[in-house]
């Protein structure tokens, strides 16, 4: 994570006010910035990643103090959470405040609010929201429906940088140190609903509240990465159980990310083996990173063989078969 640049604050701050889309870094992944007040800037989010308009946006506030600014009728449970666990990687859904704009919500009755856990992130909104509690909307960086982008590299590789490109200002914050996107939780049923796993798990959601949540199965038009093949690179992708299934695939160059040692000999239609961490937390805060690289070498196929179940797990694991289109 590089120091916060207050000169690049400003000039993203003044990008902002003039209906510009910045791309910012969070702790999960980097988030294609717009003025949430502003529907023109809201707009260019959708045409840059080539997202449905129906598909609502999440807006980024400084923290519980603009619960009320964005949101109406907040229970008890969103204060509860937000002193639990932002800023950090963690939305709740909300009913909208009658004055947000239908270009966030995609018409839907509904909200969702993240106060981040990332110095750029926090230091811009810091700059940007004033006493009106502004906010920013921010989905992902990237081409919908694509990788998610975990560094600044990875958006100026997809998305681009003014002139050439659709994003008019890149802050490069360093590599994402959670690597995964947000959980999602609706507020707005009860008991909560978990609508998409992420980087704080049920687990913690239910020691916070003290009471046991649901996992919801909300349409891909409410919530974000809930589309089968989402996450997706370019390259096919298979996901297997063990690396014994591998001598089944055919494929002329294949890329392989296993927790593994690599094969010996290496099989010549591999031409690369990732050998992935044994620790949840560290293969998430580099799986898109790694699927990058993988996407980039030119292959057939893009072979993953699963981590091991269990609740430190399931979320990674629900990425992987997402890429893979199995989910």
């Amino acid at each position: 994570m590089t120091e916060v640049d207050p000169r690049a604050i400003r000039a993203a701050s003044d990008v902002l006010e003039y209906s510009g889309l910045v791309a910012i870094p969070t702790e999960t992944v980097y988030g294609l910035g717009a003025n949430a007040d502003d529907e023109k800037a809201v707009k260019k989010i959708f045409e840059a990643k080539g997202r449905p308009q129906n598909r609502p946006l999440s807006v980024l506030i400084t923290g519980e103090e603009a619960l009320s600014t964005w949101a109406k009728n907040v229970p008890q449970t969103a204060y509860t959470l937000a002193r639990r666990f932002w800023p950090g990687p963690l939305t709740m859904i909300l009913p909208k405040a009658d004055q947000v704009g239908d270009w966030i919500t995609g018409g839907q009755a509904t909200i969702g609010l993240r106060a981040p856990g990332h110095p750029w992130a926090l230091a811009l909104l810091k700059a940007f929201a004033g006493k009106k509690h502004r906010g920013i909307a921010a989905p992902s960086a990237n081409t919908f429906g694509k990788i998610s982008p975990t560094s600044a590299k990875h958006v100026m590789d997809d998305l681009g940088q003014k002139p050439r490109g659709k994003v008019d200002l890149i802050l490069d914050g360093g590599d994402c140190h959670v690597g995964i996107e947000s959980t999602i939780v609706d507020l707005t049923v009860t008991p909560p609903s978990i609508l998409r796993q992420g980087a704080i798990s049920k687990t913690e959601l239910e020691a916070a509240l003290g009471i046991e949540l649901t996992m919801g199965q909300a349409p891909a038009a409410v919530t974000a990465g809930a589309n089968k093949n989402h996450y997706a690179p370019k390259t096919a992708v298979t996901v297997i159980g063990s690396i014994e299934e591998i001598a089944s695939i055919k494929a002329k160059k294949m890329a392989v990310m296993a927790p593994n040692a690599p094969l010996a000999p290496l099989p010549k239609n591999i031409v690369k083996w990732i050998e992935t961490e044994n620790d949840p937390s560290q293969y998430a805060r580099t799986l898109y990173a790694r699927i990058h690289e993988m996407d980039g070498l030119k292959a057939d196929r893009l072979v993953i063989v699963l981590p091991p179940q269990g609740d430190a797990w399931t979320v990674i694991r629900d990425r992987l078969m997402r890429m893979a289109g199995q989910h």
